[in-house]
């Protein structure tokens, strides 16, 4: 999840919170209070382990900074999370079944995710199972191996996935949103690929292989344990059991994006009932803990696009035009997108509702926010972010996030340090830079035959 949509999620929680009193985070302090251990083996593998009070349970987690961003060349869109499934099809020492026995029988929850950036794969056991979660997860990693058979199996699973999915008019809008807004760059297909990769996929068995051989190396991975866990034990296992594991040569080049010279606008039709879905897509910064920028549009989003703002009250509250208005941006490791997206109760309001949207932008350009909601929003950000770090799993959910990002943990500390330093000028700064006409793409839905 998002620090937004964490955000989202967040907000009963957090104004309790900040009736009652804040918990213990100083304004100084580091927001992420467990202390962090690395260990860099030789061949390159980055070992992280965070100490914290659980007792007999941890969370292990592989970071692989491969997700479809890493896929560059045409018609091979989603391998990335193509392997997030085949990974799980075993290797001559566990195969499927067996893998999938020794989980059972320590009692673990294993699963894996994928998203622009990463891929990341994360079990929580008991912590007297750490030197068997190792053994395997370290065998996969290093061994996986299936037949073609196999292959075209789970690409048929994953063109299944696909149109699961994809029958929701809000992931439609999404990939229209991004397919258009993005000319070279890879953040230009989903997650899941372009459905016509997807349908060619079963040809594809021997890039797959090329895929796994570039990104499933060393030096592109972190294993992270989070809990009930001694470091120097930690990487003495991870030296036996890690510790063969060959450096890869492959250097990824993504294709820059040039910036955006006029405004784009796009309709989609939908053949289900829906009421009009309008998305606004900015193009934005990359996620940075040395740049202010980030930071600024993550606040400015709360300031014009929260449940608080002037532009929710108006829209959702006393003229009741839209079912929701949302806006913000996921961090990403290169230039990524702000985006707006609300449901309008009425056609006839469509252009209302998106001239409120841009006049609430505008506003944000030249009239600063006051001190006491600036300090009020960061509180709010920084409390939701404090009060999700209370088990093992969410804490290495959490560090995964900086991970795949920068490749250091405590980029969580600098980010976070950064946005008590945000300004005013800040909002109104990156409301200048970031939200101009020229630099937007819209994408409106309707139903098919309505009026």
């Amino acid at each position: 999840m998002s620090k937004n949509m964490l955000a989202f999620a967040l907000v009963p929680l957090v104004v309790a919170a900040m009736i009652a009193g804040p918990p213990d985070v100083k304004k100084d302090a580091k927001v992420f209070p467990y202390p962090i251990h690395q260990t860099m083996l030789d061949n390159g593998l980055n070992i992280i382990s965070i100490p914290f009070d659980s007792p007999g349970i941890i969370a292990y987690y592989t970071v692989v900074r491969a997700g479809s961003r890493n896929e560059i060349e045409p018609g091979l869109s989603g391998f990335a999370h193509f392997f997030e499934h085949m990974m799980f099809r075993g290797t001559d020492k566990y195969n499927k079944d067996a893998f999938n026995n020794v989980l059972k029988s320590i009692g673990a929850d294993n699963n894996a995710f994928t998203n622009n950036d990463a891929t990341v794969y994360h079990t929580l056991a008991s912590a007297d199972a750490l030197e068997t979660i190792m053994d395997v997860e370290s065998d996969r990693f290093m061994n996986l191996k299936y037949t073609e058979e196999d292959f075209k199996t789970e690409a048929g699973a994953i063109l299944g996935e696909y149109n699961k999915n994809y029958s929701s008019p809000f992931l439609s809008i999404f990939e229209k949103l991004y397919d258009n807004a993005y000319q070279h760059h890879t953040y230009k297909h989903t997650t899941m690929g372009f459905l016509k990769d997807i349908q060619d996929m079963p040809n594809q068995y021997e890039y797959s292989l090329k895929f796994f051989d570039r990104w499933y190396r060393p030096e592109y991975c972190a294993i992270l344990v989070v809990g009930d866990v001694k470091h120097d034990k930690f990487v003495t296992l991870a030296k036996k059991y890690y510790g063969g594991w060959k450096r890869g040569s492959y250097v990824l080049e993504v294709p820059q994006e040039p910036p955006q010279t006029q405004e784009k606008y796009f309709e989609l039709k939908w053949k289900a009932q829906t009421l009009p879905i309008l998305a606004i897509g900015y193009h934005g910064p990359a996620f940075s803990d040395k740049h202010i920028d980030m930071p600024a549009i993550d606040l400015l989003s709360q300031y014009v696009f929260s449940q608080q703002s002037e532009l929710f009250r108006k829209l959702v509250v006393e003229e009741q035009a839209v079912e929701f208005v949302q806006g913000g941006q996921g961090d990403s490791r290169d230039p990524g997108m702000f985006n707006i997206f609300t449901r309008i109760k009425d056609p006839k309001n469509i252009d209302m509702v998106k001239k409120e949207i841009f006049a609430a932008i505008e506003k944000a350009k030249t009239t600063p926010i006051s001190a006491k909601q600036l300090s009020d929003i960061k509180s709010f950000l920084k409390y939701s972010y404090a009060m999700g770090q209370d088990n093992a799993n969410s804490i290495a959910n959490s560090i995964a996030h900086y991970i795949s990002m920068t490749g250091d943990p405590e980029s969580v500390n600098r980010v976070y340090a950064l946005y008590d330093k945000v300004t005013p000028d800040d909002l109104m700064m990156v409301a200048n830079k970031y939200f101009g006409a020229n630099n937007r793409t819209i994408v409106l839905l309707t139903q098919e035959g309505a009026n």
